[in-house]
């Protein structure tokens, strides 16, 4: 199987070619289909099996396309919400959805986590970006500072939700949550 025959946006496939990458894992085939298909998902497997391009692949093929929430386009705020528990993956996960987001036209990330400056992470959402990768505890700093509007926010993923949720950080995500569109 390839990764056209799971039915993504040629321009996520076209900008997939320059990774090298020419067929899914075993993840990527079972999740990319169900998420196009705009399935809520579990998914649980090793380090290293294409989980993070499972769940950006299909984010990136709905950001591909405008949105369908009405007046989308005069509201400020992401459309991919990725909540990760550390700064380093949240990182690696900006890196990704910049590579498979390449080909998307005015495709924008924020990446806002600890550690980093409130500066240029404020500035960064001034641009209206359509990817916010974030830690917990950041990203409720925003929020509470209300900078952060979710009313056209399409997709939620937790990213190592098991290690978020070892880590404490079970009322934040909550806190998130409950923030979100339903």
């Amino acid at each position: 199987m390839s990764f056209a025959e799971l039915g993504l946006n040629p321009i996520v496939l076209k900008c997939l070619e320059t990774t090298g990458y020419t067929e899914p894992t075993g993840v990527q085939s079972q999740a990319i289909p169900a998420a196009l298909e705009g399935k809520d998902l579990l998914v649980s497997s090793h380090t290293g099996s294409g989980k993070t391009a499972a769940f950006l692949l299909p984010s990136l093929h709905k950001l591909a396309e405008p949105s369908k929430i009405p007046g989308a386009d005069k509201i400020q705020g992401p459309r991919l919400l990725v909540l990760c528990p550390t700064r380093e993956l949240a990182l690696q996960v900006q890196k990704q959805a910049g590579i498979y987001g390449a080909g998307i036209k005015k495709l924008r990330t924020v990446c806002l986590v600890g550690g980093a400056p409130f500066g240029p992470q404020f500035q960064a959402m001034r641009y209206n970006p359509e990817v916010m990768i974030a830690t917990p505890g950041r990203l409720i700093d925003h929020m509470e500072r209300g900078r952060i509007d979710f009313s056209r926010l399409e997709v939620l993923v937790l990213d190592e939700a098991d290690r978020m949720l070892d880590m404490g950080f079970v009322e934040d995500i909550e806190h998130i949550v409950s923030r979100t569109p339903a």
